[in-house]
């Protein structure tokens, strides 16, 4: 039988996450262009606030308790202080709105006239097609959903911008499924990621906001389960033990299995095929210091 555009050969879990690690950039500038945190001022809201109001506003007027669940790894008062009236400051559908304009304006900055060139609609409509299956099992992916809701925008680089925001929060839902399942908390799942290099310790205590106890503790908690090597020298972060190293990536390949449902709507060769479209854009954004460089 030959695969058919709607029923198409299984996808290996490495091609989507190939496939989602290079379109990232084009979704997660939106965390780091001026743009937004200008547009989010506008409505008389901190940056601090601008982010947490903006990426649950798709769930509507959510308290803070609902953003500390679905975010899963922020300190709890971090959360609950940016989220104090910030719904009697901006409406969530005012919050989407300044997002959406800045999205817009910084993918313009930094990608000039190539938000109006034919790769970038062929990019929207392989995106579009992803995110759209991923609708199908939006169950139990709160952020997800939430985002799904919204409507479609017009123009290609929002198409791929939007389509990517949903297929970052579907993974996103389904990378904490697969934390919970290996009973890590918020500290230790950061302390896991720090252990593992991908991500500098420094960076992730900063802008999560857990106190030093707290994150001692969660090295303790690692520390229990065998899952911490010692630290390289005084003051050094400590490393992934061996068999920290196998539930890390045991993790990770949950996470990977859990995101192929929206690129087994485009097969193998589709995936690739966004993939070298969407790399010059990606490419350029993260030059244009579109991801807080």
């Amino acid at each position: 039988m030959t695969p058919s555009p709607t029923h198409p050969e299984p996808l290996s879990p490495l091609t989507a996450r190939k496939t989602w690690r290079t379109v990232e950039p084009l979704h997660a500038m939106i965390y780091f262009a001026p743009e937004a945190s200008e547009s989010y001022a506008r409505l008389g809201l901190r940056q601090e606030s601008g982010y947490f109001a903006s990426r649950s506003a798709p769930m509507g007027a959510v308290g803070a308790d609902t953003v500390i669940a679905t975010f899963f790894n922020f300190e709890p008062e971090l959360v609950r202080t940016a989220m104090s009236g910030v719904w009697g400051t901006a409406r969530p559908e005012t919050v989407l709105g300044a997002r959406a304009d800045a999205a817009d304006a910084s993918l313009r900055r930094m990608l000039g006239d190539a938000v109006h060139s034919p790769e970038m609609r062929r990019a929207g409509e392989l995106a579009r097609r992803a995110a759209e299956r991923a609708g199908e099992l939006g169950a139990g992916r709160p952020l997800f959903a939430g985002h799904a809701g919204l409507d479609w925008p017009d123009a290609p680089h929002l198409v791929v911008w939007h389509a990517q925001t949903l297929l970052r929060e579907f993974r996103g839902d389904g990378h904490i499924a697969a934390l919970v399942m290996y009973g890590l908390d918020p500290v230790e799942a950061l302390v896991m990621h720090a252990a593992s290099g991908d991500v500098p310790t420094g960076f992730l205590r900063a802008t999560r906001g857990w106190p030093d106890a707290e994150w001692e503790a969660g090295v303790e908690g690692l520390r229990r389960r065998g899952w911490l090597g010692p630290a390289e020298g005084d003051g050094a972060a400590p490393a992934l033990s061996p068999s920290g190293a196998a539930t890390r990536q045991a993790i990770e390949d949950a996470t990977d299995q859990l995101a192929v449902l929206p690129y087994s709507a485009l097969g193998e060769e589709a995936c690739a095929e966004l993939r070298t479209l969407a790399r010059p854009f990606s490419r350029a954004v993260i030059d244009a210091a579109g991801l807080g460089g």
